[in-house]
């Protein structure tokens, strides 16, 4: 029997392209900052103001794809579109089983220690605000890494199946924009506020509506059901990553089966 090949859809071919896109857009603000420390011995921006066209471009490309976010979108994934009443597909139960609420707590507790720690080097001047800005921008690298890869948050707190039923999906950008929480500018909290309104609508409808959260009350959120495949390569890294541990277990002992 032939096996199918799998075809790249749509939703995952956009998330890839967000993947190249931010990733050159973190390399032209490293590409900046460094050429900025030789040159000038000021940093990316000098004092922000006196190259603002890059933060003018962060805040462009970033501010589009959070006002997408606010509206039902086919250019989206289930994993944030599942809060719209047109993707709740009732199963019957009544009783939505939701990811239990301390690994919520645990995910937010170490994303906030992570984020303190980057804040306390900053107001020591250990670091300073050109670096949390690149810092923010390679976090905007691995929000599509954790979703087409591996998601630490997915395996070490929430432990849920995929993206699609991540009690989570919508923190995302309020985590890219975390540190720009300690640059006080009208670009970045701009979309640090954007980003908190996000949060805020996604919890508010979590509690409200935790019925199109869950699987086993939203069929739309179903493996069946899926139309995305965004856990394809994430698949394939876990089997790879077992065949590994396998290979070095038969090679520790010969005699293993």
């Amino acid at each position: 029997m032939k096996n199918k090949k799998r075809v790249l859809t749509r939703i995952c071919a956009l998330h890839y392209a967000k993947l190249v896109y931010r990733s050159l857009l973190f390399l032209l603000a490293a590409l900046l900052y460094f050429s900025g420390r030789f040159r000038y011995s000021g940093g990316l921006f000098r004092g922000l103001e006196a190259e603002p066209w890059l933060l003018a471009l962060i805040w462009i490309v970033y501010a589009v794809e959070m006002l997408l976010r606010f509206f039902p979108s086919k250019l989206e994934s289930m994993g944030c579109q599942k809060q719209f009443p047109q993707n709740y597909r009732p199963t019957g139960a009544s009783a939505p089983q939701m990811q239990p609420w301390t690994r919520t707590f645990a995910a937010a507790a170490a994303w906030l220690l992570l984020n303190g720690t980057i804040g306390v080097l900053y107001r020591v001047k250990l670091i300073g605000k050109d670096i949390l800005i690149l810092i923010s921008l390679a976090y905007g690298v691995c929000d599509m890494i954790c979703i087409l890869f591996f998601c630490p948050f997915q395996t070490w707190f929430m432990k849920n199946r995929c993206c699609a039923v991540c009690r989570i999906y919508n923190w995302d950008f309020a985590m890219m924009f975390t540190p720009y929480l300690f640059i006080p500018n009208g670009y970045t909290w701009s979309l640090l506020g954007m980003s908190l309104l996000l949060l805020l609508r996604w919890e508010i409808t979590v509690h409200r509506h935790p019925e199109r959260f869950a699987e086993n009350t939203n069929a739309a959120l179903s493996c069946k059901n899926c139309e995305e495949k965004l856990c394809h390569h994430k698949k394939q890294l876990q089997h790879l990553r077992r065949d590994i541990q396998r290979g070095e277990e038969r090679a520790g002992n010969p005699f293993a089966s």
